[in-house]
């Protein structure tokens, strides 16, 4: 049962064309990497009822097994805080677009940065080498369950407990740098700790990861989006709960028209440019009520909230707190069109130590884009 779900995985990854055609490393090292070596006993399926419960593998191994093999996007939650998801093993496809975006070769130092279940420190040690490897995970319980996961399966990863964005280790200049968790800036240390001409890859803002390249005079790095994907916050960041839940009040009792239509929300184009945007304010988007009709949930984690839902042909709009978010999404959303409605993969990311910029082209220097709105 397990191993037909581990195979069932790897089809769909080959089915879909998700192996990087540039890095066959990669589809190597995950056949002989699976998963289910690296998932704890008890894994989080979502009910679709606003919460998680327990998958425990002794008691429910089919169901179990189906958490840890899920199809290519799908992730295994394997540690829930506060009814919130805290750690998993992410999903198979979007670790596979980001190990063949750092480029990596045998005997390049790798900086990890959230070890988590150990399964991506294990992937990297696949291509390095042993002893090639550091990792740091803020979660000591993490932490040491994954360093005896990953020696169990045969790899030397030195894993250290820490905050991975201060974290001091051994080597100061790294070949590539790795973070598994979701920055809004890019932090500067990282940039210090890898040497001129390495890479660092990250999910940024709430929507993609990117790949960014040190100067060769360590002043800056620049690189471009490589994919639409959604990753956990660092865990310093202390909010257990989703920004929509944080904030949501009562609201007010009158909708509003909103003129875009919901699908629409849930295309990664359209999410990145409103994240770039509008980075405080977040969007999520899913199925509710009986004629499934999508629901789009905006939120700046802070005071303001909006929901827009379908109704037949039209879309309505009610929130609460002291900004109208819709009304902020719809006047993003008519600035991206203006400026030609430009694709994720458009759009780069150029960072100094004092600051960074959001552009498009091929010229970090050429067109940038600025919030709509400052932040608070």
């Amino acid at each position: 049962m397990l191993e037909e779900r581990r195979l069932g995985l790897l089809s769909a990854m080959t089915d879909g064309g998700l192996w990087p055609a540039d890095s066959p490393w990669v589809r190597r090292a995950v056949e002989s990497t699976p998963r289910d070596r690296f998932a704890p006993d008890t894994v989080w399926a979502w009910t679709g009822g606003e919460r998680y419960r327990a998958v425990n593998r002794a008691e429910a191994p089919e169901a179990w097994a189906s958490e840890v093999y899920p199809d290519p996007y799908g992730s295994t939650v394997t540690q829930v805080t506060d009814s919130m998801p805290t750690s998993s093993i992410s999903c198979a496809a979007i670790v596979a677009t980001m190990l063949d975006s750092l480029v990596l070769e045998p005997g390049h130092r790798v900086l990890e940065l959230g070890t988590g279940s150990g399964w991506n420190a294990a992937l990297l040690a696949e291509r390095t080498g042993q002893g090639h490897v550091t990792s740091v995970e803020i979660d000591a319980g993490l932490a040491a369950h994954a360093r005896r996961r990953v020696e169990a399966a045969g790899h030397r990863v030195r894993v250290i407990t820490g905050d991975g964005d201060a974290e001091s280790v051994e080597h100061a200049a790294f070949d590539r740098v790795i973070s598994t968790y979701a920055v809004e800036h890019v932090p500067w240390t990282w940039v210090e700790r890898t040497r001129p001409g390495g890479r660092i890859v990250t999910p940024w803002g709430h929507t993609g990861c990117v790949a960014l390249t040190v100067a060769q005079d360590g002043a800056s790095a620049t690189g471009w989006m490589q994919a639409p994907a959604r990753f956990m916050p660092t865990r310093r960041s202390g909010h257990p709960l989703s920004p929509f839940e944080r904030v949501r009040d009562g609201g007010t009792g009158v909708p509003t028209a909103f003129s875009r239509p919901v699908q629409a929300l849930s295309h990664p184009d359209v999410l990145f440019a409103l994240r770039v945007l509008l980075p405080d304010v977040h969007i999520d988007t899913q199925v509710a009520g009986t004629g499934g009709q999508l629901t789009a949930w905006l939120s700046d984690g802070r005071s303001s909230w909006a929901v827009l839902e379908q109704v037949g042909n039209a879309v309505n709009a009610h929130g609460g707190g002291g900004r109208d978010l819709a009304d902020e999404v719809s006047r993003a959303w008519a600035v991206w069109e203006e400026r030609g409605s430009p694709g994720m993969y458009d759009f780069g990311l150029h960072i100094t130590p004092d600051a960074h910029h959001v552009f498009t082209g091929d010229d970090p220097h050429g067109p940038r884009w600025q919030p709509l709105v400052a932040a608070p």
